[in-house]
């Protein structure tokens, strides 16, 4: 089965961030998602870019790329910076937990990532950036005998 696949970079500029989303969101659409697939999908877009800017880069500037691959029904969806990095990744995921309270951030980011996905892999370096690695079957291409 053919692998397609698109690769995005852009400034971590948090004007980005619905470029992202719509972008992963046009090409994932040739799955012919539902719109609760598709609105999970582009949520979870806007974390994981939101994250990489907002938390990866702190306010400097720097590269977020956002690779994104189609396989039969599946998608794979990465985001990388190279910022950073998450000191203690299980606390990162912890619901509620933030880094920048007084961003008025959630600190919901990787819950609803993984509320929204089937897996979800996430690896850091300090200094050195991180990579959210993001994997979920469109349900609705089975009954399209995609």
């Amino acid at each position: 089965m053919a692998r397609n696949f698109m690769k995005l970079e852009f400034p971590s500029l948090s004007r980005n961030e619905s470029f992202a989303r719509v972008s992963v969101a046009a090409f994932v659409s040739q799955l012919d998602p539902d719109m609760e697939e598709l609105t999970e999908i582009k949520t979870v877009v806007s974390e994981a870019v939101t994250n990489a800017i907002i938390h990866g880069y702190e306010g400097k500037e720097g590269i977020v790329t956002v690779t994104c691959s189609l396989e039969g029904n599946r998608l794979e969806l990465i985001v990388e910076d190279q910022g950073v990095g998450i000191s203690d990744i299980d606390q990162a995921r912890q619901p509620l937990f933030t880094s920048k309270p007084e961003l008025e951030r959630s600190g919901m980011g990787f819950t609803i990532m993984e509320n929204f996905m089937d897996e979800i892999e996430i690896t850091s370096e300090l200094n050195r950036g991180t990579r959210v690695r993001l994997v979920k079957s469109i349900k609705s291409a089975h009954a399209l005998g995609h």
